[in-house]
C-alpha cells in the first residue's frame, strides 16, 4: 500500500513496525515514539533524519525517516486541545483492525504533517483517536497501519487522515522518560479519565477563568492524585499538569 501525506509526498507500507513503545507526555499532551531520551538526543535525532518536524512557530506532527534506507525510525503526535462531542466520538469505526507495519519514504525529502484537529475519546479512554477533521467519519477507513505498539495511522482513500493510541494510560509519562512497564492500577485508570476531562473539555477554560466550582473540582482532583500510593510514576505524570494548574489558578 502506498500512502500520501502533505499532498504529493508518499511512502510505502512495509512489514517493519517500530518496536519501541510510545511515551505519552501528559503535561505536553504529546505522544513520542523514538529511542531518544532527552532534548539533546532529540535534536541530534532530527539532524540525522528527514521528514516532518516543527520549525519556528510551526508545530506539525512528526514522522522521521532514516536517510540511508528511508525507513520510518520515529514519530511524535500532539493531541488536539479539545475533545469532540460524544456523539461524534461514537461514530469512530471499529474496523478495520490495526495491522503492524512500517513506512518507507518514496524519496528523501522533507514534508509537513499538519497536527490533527479532532480528538475522539472512546469510553473509559480505552482509545484516543485523533483525526484530520470530522468529515473522516462520513466514510469507512481503508486501513489502520500499526506503526508501533498500540499506535496506528488511519488511512482513507490512500491518505493518512489521523492516528490512534490504544490504552493510553499504559504509556503515560513525563517528558522523554520511558513509561512504567507494569500494568496500570485500576485507580490510575479512573484518575487518567478525570485528568483527560480536565485537559480536553471546557473545565480547563473554567479553571483559567477561576470559576469557583471548576477550581474546587481541580483541588479535589489534585488531592486524589496526591493520596494515591500505588503506580506513582503514572500518577506523578498526571500531576505534572494538574499540579501546575493548581499552582497557577487555585492558590488564594
Amino acid at each position: 500500500m502506498r500512502l500520501t501525506l502533505d499532498g504529493d509526498w508518499s511512502a510505502t507500507v512495509t512489514g517493519n513496525a517500530l518496536r519501541v513503545p510510545p511515551r505519552f507526555d501528559f503535561l505536553d499532551q504529546r505522544v513520542r515514539i523514538a529511542e531518544y531520551t532527552d532534548v539533546q538526543e532529540w535534536q541530534r535525532f532530527l539532524v540525522d533524519t528527514f521528514g516532518s518536524q516543527e520549525w519556528l512557530w510551526d508545530d506539525p506532527d512528526e514522522l522521521r525517516f532514516d536517510p540511508a534506507g528511508r525507513e520510518l525510525v520515529g514519530a511524535a503526535f500532539r493531541l488536539p486541545h479539545e475533545a469532540a462531542d460524544p456523539e461524534d466520538c461514537a461514530r469512530v469505526p471499529a474496523t478495520p483492525p490495526a495491522r503492524p507495519g512500517g513506512l518507507r519514504a518514496d524519496e528523501v525529502r522533507d514534508f509537513r504533517l499538519p497536527m490533527t484537529t479532532e480528538l475522539c475519546r472512546a469510553p473509559e479512554d480505552a482509545v484516543l483517536t485523533c483525526l484530520r477533521d470530522l468529515d473522516v467519519l462520513d466514510e469507512p477507513l481503508d486501513a489502520r497501519i500499526g506503526i508501533a505498539p498500540d499506535v496506528a495511522l488511519l488511512v482513507q482513500g490512500g491518505t493518512v487522515v489521523g492516528w490512534s493510541l490504544t490504552d493510553p494510560v499504559r504509556y503515560v509519562t513525563t517528558g522523554f522518560a520511558a513509561p512504567d512497564p507494569a500494568p496500570p492500577a485500576q485507580a490510575t485508570r479512573l484518575l487518567f479519565t478525570a485528568c483527560m476531562d480536565l485537559a480536553t473539555t471546557p473545565w480547563l477554560d473554567a479553571v483559567r477563568r477561576r470559576d469557583p466550582a471548576a477550581v474546587s473540582d481541580l483541588r479535589e482532583l489534585d488531592h486524589r492524585l496526591r493520596d494515591q500510593r500505588e503506580d506513582r510514576h503514572r500518577v506523578d505524570a498526571l500531576l505534572s499538569l494538574v499540579g501546575d494548574l493548581v499552582e497557577d489558578y487555585a492558590h488564594s
